[in-house]
């Protein structure tokens, strides 16, 4: 009867929106109306428990694909395509330092000047 009920939480109302109290609550109910043996009562508990954090983990990482796949599909950048300020400072000022060498404008100590 257990794996029934099991079964029954699991598809029906999914254990990852329950709260350990909740679950403890629902297992000391069966236990009470005898569905359950008391010796059984903490694994199953724990069982259930563990198996709703999976599905917690299992939704997170699904709606995670989702979205960055949304965001592929719409081509949007994400945070990790972004660069900063500084970031852009350097990219510059490396651009700036090609150009003075390439056109012998400036000198190796204003070179170094820039590349602080």
């Amino acid at each position: 009867m257990a794996g029934l009920i099991e079964k029954s939480i699991n598809m029906g109302l999914g254990v990852f929106s329950y709260s350990r109290e909740k679950i403890e609550e629902v297992v000391d109910d069966l236990v009470n109306r005898g569905e359950v043996a008391r010796k059984d009562a903490k694994d199953l508990v724990n069982d259930l428990v563990k198996k709703g954090e999976e599905q917690r983990d299992d939704v997170k990482k699904m709606i995670r694909d989702e979205i960055l796949e949304a965001l592929d599909y719409k081509d949007i950048a994400r945070k990790e395509d972004l660069i900063n300020k500084e970031d852009l400072r350097k990219i510059i000022r490396e651009e700036l330092i090609d150009i003075l060498q390439e056109k012998e404008i400036a000198t190796k100590t204003d070179i170094s000047e820039l590349k602080k």
